[in-house]
């Protein structure tokens, strides 16, 4: 028995704007049934006593504080730049 029916196909794949021939629904039926099938299997696990989570591995901030800093010299960093001018990097313009 399938689980899902090659109208529901055509209507999903309606709503997302696809257009398929009727071999490509024969062939995403039988593709999303079994992928229907495999995810009816997750429901014949015991998950008693498992907290919901959102993610598998526990996580920290791993950021460092935010600090602010000394940058580098105005000089030290216009001395690479092709073109500076009043201590700016002079970069071709994108905008007419």
């Amino acid at each position: 028995m399938s689980r899902i029916s090659t109208e529901q196909v055509k209507h999903v794949a309606n709503l997302a704007r696809l257009a398929v021939t009727e071999e490509e629904v024969e062939k995403m039926t039988k593709e999303l049934d079994a992928i229907i099938s495999f995810a009816e299997q997750l429901n014949e696990l015991d998950t008693t006593g498992v907290k919901p989570t959102s993610r598998v591995v526990e996580t920290v901030n791993v950021l460092r504080e935010d600090v602010a800093k000394p940058g580098l010299p105005v000089e030290e960093v216009v001395k690479n730049a092709p073109e500076h001018r009043d201590g700016l990097i002079v970069v071709p313009s994108i905008i007419d």
